[in-house]
């Protein structure tokens, strides 16, 4: 889907923002030179599909050419600096993930600050985290899980894709909203985890929701809820945390776009214009979806908003569960 602002703020749980009204003027000559597109992960991932599938739709009217440049290293971090030191002249962006709002409670050493150092532009994919079991774990519903794991304190363990993840912190909030007593399990990435919990080595996973759609769809993992504030389009039969009476358990694997700092307001409207255009594409929509991700289109407005509130609710999530990463 293409959010609304509604979703937005479902999403955000945030009193109303102004809504941007896009300016209709255009930077005159603009692009003029290749534009440089970041991702801070290696080559072949869907960060780096989603920034080939922007660079082969936006400005094609103007015969613009991209650069994308994979700087990988320190959970995005490397690339995401990178990105902050560049001009704001509009020819450098960068693809973040929902790792940009958690790094910096996690690392001291940061060399960007999430709000000051970039003009935001639009978030463009995103989708849930959902909490998957093997299918021997003694429990239908949410009702029975947390009964189950309530009736046992500290019997049962989760997997995540790892330590600080956003599939990681989406279980702590868990934990914290519950008071459930759940062991984490970090893995190096989504897949191994899904492994360890269709073993029943560790029968429970909070992971993103195309991470486990093959094997949700297959029944070798069972999934009770997705953290998303309405049911996915592709799991319609999957109930929210929401509807289980969780309401503030929302949170999401997201991707956006941001340019650096001093950006003038101009290019990055025109930005926005040229990603609500792109990812309404019926291909591109078709691409995206594949990946198990949903189009997303919010305003700068609203992603800058949206920022200052993820980072300030994942630092508190991450301060309570005393989480710390291994320098």
């Amino acid at each position: 889907m293409v959010w609304t602002r509604r979703d937005f703020l479902a999403l955000c749980a945030a009193g109303p923002f102004a809504a941007l009204a896009p300016h209709a003027s255009r930077a005159a000559g603009y692009p003029s030179r290749p534009i440089r597109i970041i991702v801070p992960y290696a080559a072949g991932g869907p960060n780096d599909i989603i920034a080939r599938m922007i660079a082969g739709e936006a400005f094609r009217r103007e015969g613009a050419s991209f650069v994308i440049e994979n700087i990988p290293g320190g959970a995005g971090n490397a690339g995401t600096a990178a990105a902050a030191r560049a001009a704001g002249d509009g020819y450098t962006l960068v693809v973040v993930t929902s790792s940009f709002f958690i790094n910096p409670s996690l690392n001291s050493k940061i060399q960007y600050d999430p709000i000051s150092s970039f003009s935001p532009i639009s978030v463009v994919t995103a989708a849930p985290h959902v909490l998957v079991i093997h299918p021997s774990f003694p429990a239908r519903d949410m009702t029975e899980f947390v009964a189950a794991v309530r009736a046992q304190p500290g019997k049962y363990s989760y997997a995540s894709a790892g330590t600080g993840q956003s599939s990681h912190l989406a279980g702590e909030l868990f934990k914290q909203l519950t008071g459930l007593d759940l062991i984490h399990v970090p893995f190096n990435g989504a897949n191994p985890a899904m492994m360890s919990t269709i073993g029943n080595h560790t029968p429970v996973s909070f992971i993103s929701l195309p991470a486990a759609a093959a094997y949700i769809k297959d029944g070798r993992l069972r999934a009770l809820a997705t953290t998303g504030s309405a049911r996915s389009e592709s799991f319609t039969d999957i109930p929210t945390m929401a509807e289980a009476g969780l309401s503030d358990q929302v949170s999401y694997f997201m991707q956006g776009i941001l340019l650096p700092a001093g950006t003038s307001r101009v290019l990055v409207d025109q930005w926005y214009r040229e990603l609500q255009r792109v990812m309404a594409l019926a291909d591109v929509r078709q691409r995206v979806l594949s990946l198990g991700l949903e189009p997303v289109v919010n305003t700068p407005d609203e992603f800058a908003a949206q920022i200052r509130i993820e980072v300030s609710r994942w630092s508190k999530v991450i301060s309570q569960a005393r989480i710390v990463l291994s320098e």
